[in-house]
């Protein structure tokens, strides 16, 4: 049986002790991110997996509001137990641009690489290239709300290099690392990511119930 939510969601089942948790995302990069992070325990499904095709507001003015708008949405609508994320890029000469509004940074087209366009471009003159990969996931479970967040620290670059990933992944190289978030694996991501490190922290809370 399927059950609707939101950017993440989660059941328990009580007969086979199996947590289901509905990604609800259209981007299958993300699901195959969040899949290699969670247990044989746990059944990842997405929003067209539940039906579920209408568009979770976030028109929230912080990463946190966002993850906490949506995670309501669905909890107020669907009535169901659920967990829901929103990332931001934070670029340390920019005032911490774009932040809550990384998707859309060069438009409402939500264009990858016009955001990355835009956003070399507002650094031409920048020493300080310094900027932070930030997650935050809101969990609603048993009425209960509890935030959890991963940063990863590393730069911005001038060259777009590598196939993988999606987003600002192209020119984003954490530190310690020579390679851009583009240029790693998916499973080598998901151990040093942002998104890792905070599904982790929810992981290890729901293990704990």
């Amino acid at each position: 049986m399927f059950y609707p939510f939101s950017f993440y969601y989660i059941c328990l089942s009580k007969i086979n002790r199996i947590m289901q948790i509905v990604f609800a995302s259209s981007n299958k990069n993300k699901i195959k991110e969040i899949q290699l992070l969670v247990s044989s325990e746990i059944q990842l499904l997405s929003l067209d997996d539940i039906g579920c095709l209408e568009e979770i507001p976030e028109t929230a003015d912080t990463i946190e509001g966002n993850a906490i708008m949506k995670a309501n949405y669905v909890t107020q609508k669907y009535g169901y137990n659920c967990f829901a994320d929103d990332t931001g890029l934070e670029v340390e000469a920019l005032n911490g641009e774009p932040g809550v509004y990384s998707a859309r940074y060069a438009g409402e087209q939500k264009d990858a690489n016009d955001n990355m366009d835009k956003l070399v471009l507002n650094l031409k003159d920048k020493i300080n290239r310094s900027a932070q990969f930030k997650t935050v996931i809101a969990l609603n479970l048993d009425g209960n709300q509890t935030l959890f967040t991963g940063i990863i620290k590393g730069k911005i670059i001038d060259e777009k290099i590598g196939t993988n990933g999606f987003g600002y992944d192209p020119i984003f190289v954490s530190d310690g690392y020579s390679k851009t978030f583009a240029e790693l694996t998916i499973e080598e991501k998901s151990v040093i990511s942002h998104r890792g490190l905070a599904m982790k922290k929810l992981v290890d809370f729901l293990a704990s119930k």
